[in-house]
C-alpha cells in the first residue's frame, strides 16, 4: 500500500522560501535608476508636497517590502493580460513604437508619461471612435465597486488627472487622440471581474495638471515646499504617505 506523501513544507521552510523571494525583489528594486522627472501618473494626487519629494528622489520612511513588490508586479502582469484579451477581442493595440513604449515627454523631459496603449482599430460592433488611448488599472473589490458605483473621476479622481494629461499630451504623435475618448479598463483582482468606461477628454483638467506640474517644477528649483495635505500628521492623506515622518519630523 502507499503511503501518502507530506506534500506541504513546514511553516518554517514556507517563511525562508517567502524571504528569500522578498529579498530578490527589494535588491532588485534598490538597483533600479531613480526617476529623474514628474510622471503624469503622479500628478493628480492631492499632496503637491507628496508629489515634489517623489520628485526629488526623498527616500521614503521605510522601503516597500517584499510583498507590497510583489503586488505591484501582480498588476503589471494583469493589465499585460487585458491588453491580450482585447486583443483576442479584435482590437489593435499599439504600446510601443521603434522599440520605445508609448508616451509623451516636455518640459525639456522634466514631465513625462508612459501610456498602456493607442487603440487603433476596434470591434466594428462598438462604434468606437480611434485612434484612442486605453488605460488599465487593477484593483482590490472595494475599490473596484466604488469604481464601478460612481464612475472613473468621482472615485479615482487621480486616474481621470493621468488620462487628461496623456490624451492631450499624446495629440502631437497622435493626431486626433484627443478628439476620441478613453477606454478605461478596471480589473478586480479578487474575481477577475471587468469594468470599462470611456472617458472623453477633459481639457480643462488636462491643464490645471499641467499648470501644477509647472509650478511643482518652479517650487522645487526654488527650494519652496507645498503645504501638507492634512493639517495633522493623523489626517487621512499623511497617514497614507511614504514620506510622512520624514515631512512631520520637524514639527514639535
Amino acid at each position: 500500500m502507499l503511503m501518502e506523501q507530506e506534500t506541504s513544507l513546514p511553516l518554517s521552510s514556507v517563511e525562508a522560501l517567502n524571504a528569500l523571494i522578498d529579498e530578490a525583489l527589494q535588491v532588485r528594486e534598490k538597483k533600479q535608476s531613480p526617476r529623474t522627472y514628474l510622471g503624469a501618473s503622479s500628478l493628480g494626487r492631492s499632496c503637491g508636497r507628496e508629489i515634489q519629494y517623489g520628485y526629488l528622489n526623498i527616500p521614503k520612511d521605510k522601503p516597500f517590502t517584499g510583498q507590497t513588490l510583489r503586488t505591484f508586479e501582480i498588476g503589471h502582469t494583469l493589465e499585460a493580460l487585458a491588453r491580450e484579451w482585447l486583443r483576442k477581442a479584435e482590437f489593435e493595440i499599439i504600446t510601443h513604437e521603434d522599440g520605445q513604449p508609448l508616451g509623451f515627454s516636455t518640459a525639456d523631459g522634466k514631465i513625462q508619461g508612459h501610456v498602456d496603449g493607442i487603440i487603433h482599430k476596434a470591434p466594428a460592433s462598438l462604434n468606437m471612435a480611434v485612434p484612442a488611448l486605453w488605460e488599465c488599472k487593477t484593483m482590490n473589490e472595494r475599490s473596484w465597486k466604488e469604481t464601478v458605483a460612481k464612475g472613473l473621476k468621482a472615485s479615482k479622481p487621480d486616474y481621470a488627472v493621468q488620462i487628461a494629461l496623456y490624451q492631450g499630451y499624446m495629440e502631437e504623435s497622435v493626431p486626433r487622440v484627443s478628439e476620441h475618448p478613453a477606454l478605461f479598463t478596471a480589473i478586480n483582482k479578487n474575481t477577475s471581474a471587468l469594468y470599462h468606461e470611456w472617458v472623453p477628454y477633459d481639457r480643462a483638467l488636462a491643464q490645471e495638471a499641467s499648470d501644477r506640474a509647472v509650478n511643482i517644477l518652479k517650487d522645487t528649483k526654488s527650494g519652496h515646499l507645498f503645504p501638507r495635505g492634512s493639517s495633522t500628521s493623523e489626517g487621512f492623506i499623511c497617514r497614507f504617505c511614504a514620506w510622512a515622518t520624514t515631512c512631520w519630523k520637524e514639527v514639535g
